[in-house]
């Protein structure tokens, strides 16, 4: 057993973040399902959103998140974009690598639905794995990395406190017990057979709180990105959306421009349009043809291309949309607190109503380091309290149900909940799941660690089901067929999950609003 005072669960930039702040005032333990290198925020190319010139303004940065978004958003936006430029402009002053002019000036790039420029990147397209060794470097000694090891259950008191977690790796089953809990796993990208995501992705974090109890929102909403390397039939990694800030167009096997001047439109809409193209058997590339010193701006890519067998003499990358990012996850206010005591969660694995339907690029890693530390700074005003670590015990004999092998649920998710919906692939797709209450009570410590994963999987993945059934019109990154456009009578309403029921919500932390249109989701 190991006695702390912060666990962390997970390893991108929020958790680092955190642990940065957090390690200095208390002892962290930090817990993460591979390695620091294979989160998401590692692999981010495209960089950080922030206002950081007097040609820009705060407003704009809103304004632009907003309408990406379809306005399907909290007030934490403003927190979000305020906060996040006051904590950039810090950071920059403290040494944070971005790229900059031979004046020191950083350069600024422009992403897709963004106004100005305002994207810091670093290493040309490399601004995730820059950040990761510059968070890294500053952790204090107060805190340990515990590497390959996979939490699969929450501990509480019996008082509903979180108050730990279980976990199993390389060292057996390890308990962990701490003061406060965060959960900043990332997102569930990988539940789709084709993504950005690495194939850890897999909502773990989501599913752990959810069976706690927690409340779970906005999980119809999964952004696909539009500009995946495709070749050999397989998504190969994340074709940034800098090199189209950069000047790249979309075009046809003919070179014909595809998108008449909207290659820089909001992400579910170039997804969509190259998804109904590729229904139509029409292939779509880049075009960096117009690109100067490509490889020097855009070095992972270029070796990405080149590992794939991908010549740039050309000036054309093959690519398709896949799976992103979840807007949706662990309801949380801006400082991370979830609906249970002393269990927090922040960066993708959270929904703080910041993204709405569709995020906004590169507000990811502002999210993540601004949120991360709001968080931090919450938990060392609140210290450590806790007095009660005796762990309420939840012994259950139910045999885990049949599971769809990995490759088996992918593919079908890919099916049902990929770019574009309807009510009878849903439906079939619920219909071919276990019963959401089995998978919930079953019994998961005698299973190898691919059973628990594939079970949490699942668990996510019905979930999201429900909330894309229940959303009956089209708004950002979800997309109904059968209910083509934006209705009204959703605008700011809010699917949550918790205990068991499903709740359609006129605001994400009305968690005392009449139950009159809750509805039991077990089966």
């Amino acid at each position: 057993m190991c006695k702390t005072d912060v666990l962390i669960i997970g390893s991108g930039i929020a958790a680092l973040q955190a642990a940065r702040i957090l390690g200095q005032h208390f002892h962290v333990q930090l817990v993460t399902k591979s390695s620091v290198v294979t989160s998401s925020s590692y692999r981010a190319q495209g960089g950080i959103a922030a206002v950081t010139t007097q040609i820009d303004d705060i407003n704009y940065h809103i304004h632009d998140t907003m309408l990406a978004g379809e306005y399907h958003h909290t007030s934490n936006v403003e927190t979000l974009i305020k906060d996040g430029a006051q904590l950039i402009d810090t950071l920059l002053q403290q040494g944070l690598p971005v790229d900059r002019y031979a004046n020191g000036e950083p350069i600024l790039g422009l992403e897709g639905a963004h106004s100005h420029h305002r994207i810091l990147h670093a290493g040309g397209d490399q601004t995730g794995k820059y950040f990761i060794h510059y968070l890294l470097e500053r952790l204090p000694v107060t805190v340990t990395i515990n590497d390959y090891e996979m939490v699969y259950e929450l501990l509480f008191n019996k008082n509903g406190d979180c108050i730990g977690a279980l976990t199993r790796g390389k060292q057996g089953t390890k308990c962990y017990l701490a003061h406060h809990i965060v959960i900043a796993s990332g997102g569930a990208g990988a539940l789709y057979n084709c993504t950005s995501n690495f194939s850890t992705n897999t909502g773990d974090g989501i599913a752990l709180a959810y069976m706690a109890g927690a409340a779970i929102s906005d999980m119809e909403f999964m952004q696909f990105h539009p500009t995946l390397l495709w070749c050999n039939g397989e998504a190969k990694g994340l074709i940034s959306e800098a090199v189209r800030g950069a000047g790249a167009i979309f075009v046809d096997a003919a070179r014909q421009p595809t998108m008449k001047g909207l290659d820089l439109a909001p992400r579910h809409i170039t997804a969509h349009t190259l998804f109904v193209k590729r229904l139509a058997g029409e292939e779509t590339f880049l075009d960096i043809s117009m690109i100067e010193k490509f490889e020097e701006k855009f070095p992972s890519i270029t070796k990405l291309c080149a590992d794939n067998g991908i010549s740039l003499q050309d000036g054309l990358i093959p690519v398709a949309p896949g799976s992103h990012f979840l807007m949706g996850g662990i309801v949380a206010d801006s400082s991370g607190q979830t609906s249970i005591p002393s269990l927090y969660a922040v960066g993708e694995v959270a929904c703080t109503g910041v993204h709405g339907a569709n995020r906004l690029a590169s507000n990811s890693l502002l999210e993540a380091i601004t949120f991360g530390q709001r968080m931090a700074q919450t938990i060392i005003q609140k210290g450590l309290h806790q007095q009660n670590f005796m762990i309420e015990q939840s012994n259950s004999d139910i045999v885990m149900p049949h599971l769809f092998t990995k490759e088996q649920l992918q593919q079908k998710m890919m099916k049902a909940l990929g770019i574009v919906r309807n009510h009878s692939s849903l439906q079939e797709f619920l219909q071919q799941m276990p019963s959401l209450q089995t998978l919930l009570s079953a019994n998961r410590d005698s299973l190898p660690c691919e059973q628990i994963e594939l079970s949490m999987m699942h668990i996510v993945a019905i979930l999201m089901a429900k909330a894309a059934l229940t959303r009956t019109e089209t708004r950002g990154a979800h997309i109904r067929t059968d209910y083509p456009f934006t209705d009204t009578k959703w605008t700011k309403r809010w699917i949550v999950f918790s205990q068991g029921q499903m709740e359609v919500r006129n605001s994400l932390y009305e968690h005392n609003q009449a139950r009159g249109n809750a509805e039991a989701i077990f089966q």
